[in-house]
């Protein structure tokens, strides 16, 4: 793998859009891009493991964590759980040279542009509103009420495309896996 030199690659988007998705099958292509992996206060989802999809804690633990100054970015994340990186692990790989790729929210993307402006910005859109949904609906892990959170959530998200540096459309994830790995500056050996 060659790449740019080590910069930090955010990849964000409206929930329900396939970010971990795109992001796996980025890591499944390319196994040393470096995903960092969130820390969050919500439980687990049905197969998620601590500390591969997400490092779930508790409030007290994140609220030690923002006091710290431990994390990157954090946000209150469809107005109910928090979600942040770590911002050790970030540092540690763009300072090896490492490519870095952080998959978050809107709110996180806008606090990482404010301290990494050097950052590549790149926004995941689905390619409708209602594929968005359907897919939303389809993953059948979030009841009713929390579908209805989600999407109206997305629908602000949606609205700010034009702050990222690059819009990749998930219309056919290999597709836009591609693009981004372009987007990134990695090709193959």
């Amino acid at each position: 793998m060659t790449t740019t030199p080590a910069r930090l690659t955010v990849l964000a988007g409206p929930t329900a859009v396939g970010k971990g998705t795109v992001s796996a099958d980025v890591r499944a292509r390319f196994p040393e891009v470096w995903l960092s992996v969130s820390a969050t206060t919500r439980s687990p989802r049905p197969g998620e493991t601590d500390g591969v999809h997400y490092h779930f804690v508790s409030s007290d633990e994140f609220d030690a964590m923002v006091a710290a100054g431990d994390l990157l970015e954090w946000a209150v994340v469809h107005g109910r759980n928090r979600y942040g990186t770590p911002r050790k692990p970030v540092e540690e790989r763009l300072a090896a040279g490492e490519p870095a790729l952080l998959e978050i929210d809107l709110q996180g993307a806008r606090q990482v542009r404010a301290t990494m402006p050097d950052a590549r910005f790149v926004f995941l859109a689905p390619p409708s509103f209602a594929e968005l949904e359907r897919r939303l609906v389809g993953r059948g892990t979030e009841d009713a009420e929390e579908r209805e959170r989600r999407l109206a959530t997305a629908r602000v998200e949606l609205a700010a495309e034009s702050e990222f540096d690059h819009v990749v459309v998930n219309d056919d994830v290999h597709r836009a896996t591609d693009e981004l790995i372009s987007i990134m500056g990695i090709t193959s050996r």
